[in-house]
């Protein structure tokens, strides 16, 4: 069995409308699910937002809640829906309409991590992917959904920050010739995810500490996004990718000599982005 799917480290006073979490850090890998794998343990990890959570654990003392997963994005993807089924990996599975995410091997139930690399040998039973659901992406966004009802009751809304890290290889993609590499990305689904006051003052928090920013290419934001970002509802999602090779080697998937300063950065840009909708509590009634 894996440890409890996720981490709830609540503030002692609670006086911002944002939330932070990290749905992809986990590395809780069981024994029997490293038994089902053909990975070595290296590989099986190189699908993780590794120590991300370590880069935001201070958050809850600017006032926001962070909400961490322990379970591996290799066991449960909870960036994910959980009907995303993948027919090449599960037993029982019929082809439904296209999505790409599934058909690349990245379901809710990963068939690959990164570089395509596959995580088993042959498919695993529906009976195996119903648990998983049951015990690790169920209670996840069962805990997600209350921190934002509590932030709509608290604050009358709701600031998701959804924060990931992305392989240094990926900003590739993204640069042209003669412009600067970027090292964050923030996602709102080209707008849809979050108002643009809002995105603004993420942008100029990360662009004032010194880190280069674009918007949406080539994350725009998945699941988590998609689900719970609805401006009209004053519920806002914003997803940070962070270049992983700033505060971390790739390779060995440890911290690097970096890191220690790369995490107070976090720490400044973090406080800012609890400041964009600080409130103070209502007054009790006398």
């Amino acid at each position: 069995m894996l440890k409890r799917p996720y981490q709830l480290k609540i503030p002692d006073d609670r006086t911002t409308s944002v939330i932070f979490a990290s749905p992809h850090s986990g590395r809780s890998y069981s024994w029997a699910f490293l038994r089902k794998t053909v990975l070595d343990e290296m590989a099986i990890r190189s699908s993780e937002d590794a120590f991300v959570d370590l880069l935001y654990a201070d958050v809850p003392s600017f006032g926001a809640p962070l909400l961490v997963a322990q379970t591996p994005r290799a066991f449960v993807d909870l960036n994910r829906n959980a009907d995303e089924l993948d027919p090449a990996l599960i037993d029982g599975v019929r082809k439904t309409a296209h999505n790409p995410r599934v058909t690349s091997g990245l379901g809710v139930i990963p068939r690959v991590v990164s570089n395509g690399r596959p995580i088993y040998r042959g498919k695993i039973s529906r009976m195996d992917v119903e648990t998983r659901l049951a015990t690790h992406w169920r209670p996840y966004h069962t805990a997600l959904e209350q921190l934002i009802a509590q932030s709509h009751r608290m604050f009358g809304e709701a600031i998701l920050i959804d924060c990931h890290s992305m392989p240094h290889e990926a900003i590739n993609t993204i640069t042209r010739v003669g412009i600067p590499k970027a090292e964050v990305v923030l996602g709102d689904r080209f707008g849809a995810a979050a108002n643009s006051d809002i995105m603004d003052r993420i942008e100029a928090a990360f662009v004032s500490a010194g880190l280069k920013v674009v918007r949406n290419t080539p994350f725009a934001g998945a699941y988590i996004a998609q689900h719970y970002g609805c401006p009209s509802r004053n519920q806002h999602v914003i997803q940070i990718e962070i270049d992983r090779s700033l505060y971390m080697n790739e390779q060995m998937i440890r911290p690097n000599g970096n890191f220690q300063s790369f995490q107070k950065l976090i720490n400044t840009i973090a406080k800012e982005i609890t400041q964009i909708s600080a409130a103070k509590l209502p007054l009790a009634a006398e």
